[in-house]
């Protein structure tokens, strides 16, 4: 679900402080999409979310989530919107935190 490879050279590329302020900001900001997505999900705001969602799944190495979010953004933008599995891209977020958050803790990347 995570690409620890692409983990470690954004930690690389911005180095262990600036990575934990990066972890922090996708937190909070993909948090907010993945709330309002779970609470009240519109699906006029799907390609937009969904495209949000991927840009920063793949920034982060959230391989699985990223994809999941392409292949919605692509239904709702070829108007099928209602065929997105939400509560799957949900699951999926969920997974790849859960992942993240474990692997992190084993590299000693403290996020």
């Amino acid at each position: 679900m995570v690409d620890w490879d692409r983990v470690c050279e954004l930690r690389g590329e911005v180095g262990e402080e600036d990575f934990l302020e990066v972890v922090e900001i996708f937190l909070e900001e993909v948090e907010e999409v993945i709330t309002r997505m779970r609470q009240s999900p519109d699906p006029n705001s799907y390609e937009a979310d969904l495209h949000f969602l991927k840009g920063s799944a793949l920034n982060l190495g959230f391989k699985a989530l990223s994809d999941a979010c392409s292949a919605g953004e692509k239904a709702a933008r070829d108007g099928q919107a209602e065929s997105v599995d939400i509560q799957n891209i949900l699951s999926i977020y969920e997974m790849s935190m859960a992942e993240f958050l474990a692997g992190s803790a084993q590299r000693n990347f403290a996020a």
